[in-house]
């Protein structure tokens, strides 16, 4: 039976929230300060880094809220959290999310949807420019007391494939429509008007990879989207092209693409994600010269972690107090479709 206690009022000065993400608050002390205020007790993660499962099923107990970031959020955790009501999550993502327990249990589940969505925009296109322009080799051989002849490749007239075409995946068209490039977009749950309002064409996986000079990931990670960047995948990629992942390390099998980059057949890479963080200092890819990588740090500025706390705490306190919030990624809990 689902418990549909979430869907009335509870006293807020009665209430326990936990917050683990490390940037709620770091850019804005007033959500920290109205969440303390509202709330009878607050918990904050002692690390600084997403917490296991295993971390987080002592901590959960007797929460009635939670403000989540990457955290790995199983069943197990779930069940634990013994009067939970909401999970709000920070970004779009959910897959560390086991929603189907959730949503068993009565739990609310929230996201930020278009929070970050610039802020990732920006990571990307820099990784791009970085990439193309080999600026961090640049800086190494400088400040070894090199001065080399580097010849980079430009954004202008090349051809930019998107993999998925969220809002992440819009404001990097947008942008790049700025740079010169001709965009196209593999994604088959968008129409083509959305794609041409924003200056791209949409096409299939099988014609965007051979014609892309940069392949830009923006899917969301499903058991549909897990390794789909595999050798397959990387063989039809235009040789010499580049390989840009702001969105999620599950989508890459990354013994594959160390192959690829290691033959020569890609150009190079750059990664803000890898399928376990952090990936340790002697991960393959780590070694490569041509991979450029970043702690996962898209949605990390000013605006968007504040944009991200704003959200997730609206969500948090309008599920406690009863209320709907604006972004529900299991609807179910309030239809009661999974009430048997």
């Amino acid at each position: 039976m689902i418990d549909k206690t979430h869907r009335s009022p509870m006293d807020l000065r009665a209430c326990r929230v936990l917050v683990t993400p490390t940037t709620f608050g770091m850019q804005d002390p007033s959500l920290r300060s109205r969440l303390e205020q509202t709330v009878g007790e607050v918990r904050y993660s002692p690390e600084k880094r997403p917490l296991a499962a295993r971390e987080l099923t002592s901590m959960v107990k007797g929460v009635d809220g939670w403000i989540a970031g990457l955290d790995e959020i199983d069943a197990f955790v779930i069940a634990a959290a013994d009067r939970l009501k909401v999970i709000a999550r920070y970004g779009v993502g959910f897959d560390r999310v086991d929603v189907a327990a959730a949503t068993k249990r009565g739990v609310v589940v929230a996201n930020t949807p278009g929070a970050n969505s610039s802020a990732v925009a920006e990571l990307t296109i820099g990784l791009m420019l970085a990439l193309g322009r080999q600026i961090c080799q640049s800086n190494q051989a400088v400040r070894g007391g090199q001065w080399p002849r580097i010849s980079g490749v430009g954004l202008r007239g090349k051809t930019a494939g998107l993999v998925g075409f969220g809002s992440v995946g819009r404001d990097v068209a947008r942008r790049l429509a700025a740079f010169g490039c001709r965009v196209m977009v593999a994604d088959p749950y968008v129409s083509p008007e959305m794609v041409s309002g924003c200056g791209a064409s949409r096409v299939s996986l099988e014609e965007l990879l051979p014609a892309s000079d940069f392949v830009c990931l923006h899917a969301a990670s499903t058991p549909e989207t897990a390794g789909m960047v595999n050798d397959s995948f990387l063989r039809k990629m235009r040789s010499g092209a580049f390989l840009v992942n702001t969105s999620r390390g599950e989508l890459i099998d990354e013994a594959a693409l160390r192959q690829s980059l290691e033959s020569g057949r890609l150009a190079g890479a750059a990664l803000d994600c890898f399928s376990k963080e952090p990936p340790g200092a002697d991960h393959p890819l780590l070694q490569l010269p041509q991979v450029i990588v970043t702690p996962h740090t898209g949605a990390h500025t000013d605006e968007a972690v504040n944009a991200m706390g704003r959200m997730a705490l609206d969500a948090c306190l309008a599920v406690l107090r009863g209320e709907r919030p604006a972004h529900v990624v299991n609807p179910d809990v309030y239809t009661g479709m999974n009430d048997l």
